[in-house]
């Protein structure tokens, strides 16, 4: 039975400080074990692996791009932490190409073991200046929901400055996927993000039932950032610099049970 499904649900972000902000946006993704990709594309009409169609999916749309395969990648850096690669399950939930267009503004990768266990889940960011960054966190134990947290180290947002820190709660992807973000300063939440969304089967006709909910996906998330953007800007916040982003394209997180 195929893992790989289309998840369907609703991203809400809430800008706490300076200034109240928030946001809503439906959202479409799919989950792809990349063991299954070839087949999918095989199986599916209007899926295809790096060629045009109405869906589509290329490794180079994340992680270093043009380099190493998706799972040499993920499997180097969870060997990086310490976690040794035994051939298991890596599951990515992304947004994928809509007529040849994506953009994704959080990837998450589900690092399984052959046992079944998630290990690790890599969170890949990229930013709308054609920048991208991954953090790997290793899973602290098998209780749900999982609880990480590191360091920023990458400029996403032009408004919000580069001395936070992450909170991730998430519940992996099954009949049901969340994930909710705490973005975090000295004083306490600055933001909050989260994206909740439900499974369904990766067939043709949920495709093309996805792709009439959100014809133009990319330059809808793409559109909402600059839009949002705007309203900031125009509530008075100020734009910070953009530092150079970090010399390794993956930060390596302790593990560590967040409380």
């Amino acid at each position: 039975m195929s893992v790989s499904a289309l998840y369907l649900g609703t991203v809400v972000h809430t800008r706490l400080r300076p200034v109240r902000h928030r946001l809503r946006y439906r959202m479409l993704t799919l989950l792809l074990d990349l063991d299954e990709i070839p087949a999918l594309a095989q199986r599916l009409r209007l899926f295809s692996v790096d060629r045009f169609n109405l869906f589509g999916f290329s490794e180079r749309d994340h992680l270093a791009a043009g380099g190493e395969p998706l799972r040499r990648q993920v499997e180097a850096a969870l060997a990086a932490a310490g976690i040794a690669p035994d051939g298991g399950p890596i599951r990515l939930l992304a947004m994928p190409r809509v007529l040849g267009s994506v953009f994704n503004p959080l990837s998450l990768f589900f690092c399984h073991g052959g046992d079944g266990a998630l290990r690790a889940v890599l969170y890949e960011v990229n930013n709308t200046f054609g920048q991208r960054h991954s953090y790997l966190i290793p899973v602290d134990g098998p209780g749900l929901p999982i609880r990480q947290e590191c360091a920023k180290d990458f400029y996403v947002s032009p408004f919000m400055d580069m001395t936070l820190r992450y909170r991730f709660r998430l519940t992996p992807p099954a009949e049901k996927f969340g994930v909710a973000i705490e973005v975090r300063d000295d004083a306490g939440t600055v933001l909050t993000a989260g994206f909740a969304a439900r499974r369904h089967a990766l067939t043709d006709g949920a495709l093309l039932r996805g792709f009439l909910r959100h014809p133009l996906l990319a330059a809808q998330v793409l559109g909402g950032i600059h839009w949002e953007a705007v309203k900031l800007w125009r509530k008075g916040m100020c734009v910070q610099p953009r530092p150079v982003p970090p010399p390794e394209p993956i930060s390596i997180v302790p593990a560590g049970r967040v409380t």
